[in-house]
């Protein structure tokens, strides 16, 4: 547990300090790679985009070579034609299944609850992740469009809440 009490923000030195850091209203949520670049296209955001572009797909490639020595095992174990369809189908579908899910991920949020039911078929599927990462970030930070919308949403919400407050109401001449 920390030392702070819990009413008051954490008052720790930041790396990434600009002038949306101190400005009131909400502030951008952070992508992973990415941080808050995302925003204005800045801190060598492109170099990033390209790195984990790069990144991804030689994960996705060293994940094909460990699925091919796991199915020239299954071979050498001679467990027999069956298994090794079956294997080459389940990694298929579940890299399918992984791929869909995480392209719809980039642009609407899953409810927690079917994220941890479908930890489990994500993990095997993990090279469909991969390259679904890889050709999100061919276009865009991989949930750049929903992050923005909903950082979007958040400060016409707080522009429309602090309009209507402009003035202290105490000070407020009253009618006689």
């Amino acid at each position: 547990m920390s030392d702070q009490p819990r009413d008051e923000p954490r008052t720790e030195p930041s790396s990434e300090l600009s002038s949306e850091d101190t400005a009131p209203g909400p502030r951008p949520e952070p992508i992973r790679f990415f941080g808050t670049s995302w925003v204005e296209h800045t801190d060598r955001y492109g170099l990033r985009r390209v790195g984990v572009a790069v990144g991804s797909l030689a994960a996705a490639v060293a994940g094909c070579l460990v699925l091919r020595f796991a199915y020239q095992g299954l071979e050498i174990a001679d467990v027999g034609a069956f298994v090794n369809i079956l294997v080459v189908i389940m990694f298929a579908v579940c890299s399918a299944i992984a791929f869909r899910r995480t392209w719809e991920g980039f642009s609407k949020r899953h409810d927690p609850q079917s994220v941890a039911q479908m930890r489990s078929l994500m993990m095997i599927g993990f090279v469909g992740s991969l390259l679904a990462y890889f050709f999100r970030t061919l276009k865009e930070a991989p949930g750049e469009k929903l992050h923005r919308e909903e950082y979007a949403t958040a400060r016409e919400q707080y522009e429309k809440r602090t309009a209507r407050r402009t003035k202290n109401p105490s000070k407020r001449k009253r009618r006689k």
